[in-house]
């Protein structure tokens, strides 16, 4: 039997829980209060604050570092990487501590996990952020100084395939997907043979989502940027935060928008073309896949609405079977990743190997 523990930071709460082999047999989300946080103001100011919330949970609970055969956490911002389990080591934990392009809390993961393993047990993430898979056709933006980048739900979105590949009894490398992702950011890929061959980047394309924008018209968004009313950080804020449901309904709660809509031909408006463009984009997938759709898969927080799921369905039914798996499975997919590696299912990958 293999003990692994979990590590899956978010903004303002850190998730952690305990598997054995593929049973959870604890699970903790460790809230962060807003005073908290504020005295730790820069991402890796916040190291120690979690990493000793992580222990105390752990000790109330009785669990030490000698109870884990490896430590699964999540992964950070990287450059491009394969798909797959990586051995967190110290030349990724430098980049994500000093060099990472982005301040994302994912970041902290496993550089908790790698301080806190102390070099007693391995630490692994799995399906980072950076995934990218993208065929070349799909890198092309328009603009040579501009390329397409990779940057989706990847953890989950592997997840949710593998699951539906048992339906089918096969393995998820057998089958072509189309999955989209519906949370805080959309992210809709289409995976062919195991490979996200394609996907929206869930901060700057694809639909909008209920607190981003997704794709806009570049010549309006030219003329905002020019127009003097809002700074750099004001737009970015527009684009990433405040757009969306946010921006139409002041909400970036689908159930809220959903109750509105039941009073307001505005409010329903709005809700149908989230469905809309997130249907045109599976529609977009499917192309990419010549058509050849085994499965298409709606998940993360949005598919737990029924009447939404109903929405999306009405457009997309005739391209493929839909499978609705609401929530998120990424801490179960961080364990599964170590315990595929500790079984010798799957080899992990050393990052720094492959060129990055």
């Amino acid at each position: 039997m293999y003990r692994i523990l979990v590590i899956n930071p978010g903004s303002t709460s850190t998730k952690i829980a305990v598997y054995e082999d593929e049973k959870c047999i604890f699970s903790e989300k460790v809230e962060h209060s807003t005073e908290d946080l504020d005295r730790h103001p820069e991402l890796m100011d916040q190291l120690e604050f979690r990493r000793r919330n992580i222990i105390e949970q752990l000790e109330r609970s009785g669990f030490k570092i000698a109870d884990f055969s490896a430590i699964a956490a999540r992964g950070g911002i990287l450059p491009p990487v394969e798909s797959g389990t990586y051995l967190v080591n110290e030349k990724m934990v430098h980049y994500l501590k000093h060099l990472s392009p982005v301040k994302h809390v994912s970041n902290l993961a496993a550089v908790i996990g790698y301080e806190f393993a102390n070099g007693k047990i391995p630490v692994y993430i799995t399906d980072p952020v950076s995934v990218d898979e993208m065929i070349p056709e799909a890198r092309f933006s328009g603009i040579p100084e501009i390329e397409r980048k990779s940057l989706s739900h990847a953890l989950n979105i592997k997840a949710v395939c593998r699951k539906v590949a048992l339906e089918f009894n096969k393995q998820f490398d057998e089958l072509n997907f189309v999955v989209a992702h519906l949370g805080g950011g959309i992210s809709v890929a289409a995976i062919r043979k195991g490979r996200i061959i394609d996907v929206n980047n869930a901060n700057d394309e694809g639909p909008f989502s209920p607190e981003r924008t997704g794709e806009l018209p570049v010549g309006d968004v030219a003329r905002l940027c020019f127009s003097g009313k809002y700074t750099k950080d004001e737009l970015k804020r527009k684009f990433i935060g405040k757009g969306g449901l946010v921006a139409y309904l002041g909400t970036n709660d689908l159930r809220e928008a959903l109750k509105m809509a039941q009073n307001s031909k505005k409010a329903d408006l709005i809700v149908e073309a989230m469905a809309y463009q997130i249907s045109k984009e599976i529609g977009g997938m499917c192309a990419v896949l010549y058509g050849a759709v085994d499965a298409i898969v709606l998940t993360g927080g949005m598919a737990y609405s029924t009447d939404f799921v109903d929405r999306i369905r009405s457009y997309i039914y005739r391209f493929g079977p839909i499978f609705v798996l609401p929530g998120e499975f990424e801490m179960e997919a961080l364990a599964f990743g170590a315990l595929r590696v500790l079984r010798g299912q799957e080899r992990f990958k050393v990052w720094g190997d492959l060129g990055e």
